[in-house]
Parts: C-alpha cells; sequence; structure tokens
C-alpha cells in the first residue's frame, strides 16, 4: 500500500511556471509507476503525465509534452511535475497517484491509489 501527498500548488500568472511534488509513503516505492491527473471544476478528470517505476520511461498527454516535465526520485520516494507556461485553462486541482508497474499509462481506473490533490489556479 502507499499513501500519497501532494504539495506546491498555488496561484501564479499565466506564463508562469510552478513545480508539483508528490510526496509518496511505502516501502516499495519502485512497485509503482505515478502518474499526474487533473480535474478542473465541472470537467471530467485528465490524464497529464505517467512516470515508470525507473524513471526513466514517461508518458505525457499532448497538451503537456512541450510544457510540462515529470520526474521523479526513488531515494526520495517523490515525484515531480514541473510545469512551465502556464494557461488559464491548467487551473485544475492536480493528483498523483499510483499504479502497479504492470500497469502504465492513461487509464485513471488502473490506478490503485490516489493523493488527495493541489489546487493550481492560473490567472489570465
Amino acid at each position: 500500500q502507499v499513501q500519497l501527498v501532494e504539495s506546491g500548488g498555488g496561484l501564479v500568472q499565466a506564463g508562469g511556471s510552478l513545480r508539483l511534488s508528490c510526496a509518496a509513503s511505502t516501502d516499495s516505492f519502485e512497485d509503482y509507476n505515478i502518474g499526474w491527473f487533473r480535474q478542473a471544476p465541472g470537467k471530467e478528470r485528465e490524464f497529464v503525465v505517467d512516470i515508470a517505476w525507473n524513471g526513466v520511461d514517461t508518458y505525457y498527454a499532448e497538451f503537456a509534452r512541450d510544457r510540462f516535465t515529470i520526474s521523479r526520485d526513488n531515494a526520495k520516494n517523490m515525484v515531480y511535475l514541473q510545469m512551465n507556461d502556464l494557461k488559464f485553462g491548467d487551473t485544475a486541482v492536480y493528483y498523483c497517484a499510483a499504479s502497479y508497474i504492470s500497469y502504465f499509462g492513461p487509464e485513471g481506473a488502473k490506478y490503485a491509489y490516489w493523493g488527495q490533490g493541489t489546487q493550481v489556479t492560473v490567472s489570465s
């Protein structure tokens, strides 16, 4: 089992940057791939990016490919999401989630554990 806690959200002007962090409490962090999802008010949850247990393989949603960068530090049980050139449409609650290493991809239903989310608000 793993507990996830996101941090780093906040209010930023359009064009600015934020770095989100996801801290995992588990003795077996490398048993999990970690994904970031987001949910804007009135909208369905949306996949952002996934990083494999090895920290090498990544899978980005199209909108995130050029502006967002995911990384992980297995020694610290941490995953980071660097978001640059933020746009008003990036406003959402951002969640990190863990899937067992047998699954790597955008389907939220395949992720077993979720954090509580961190709010990102981009002002135009």
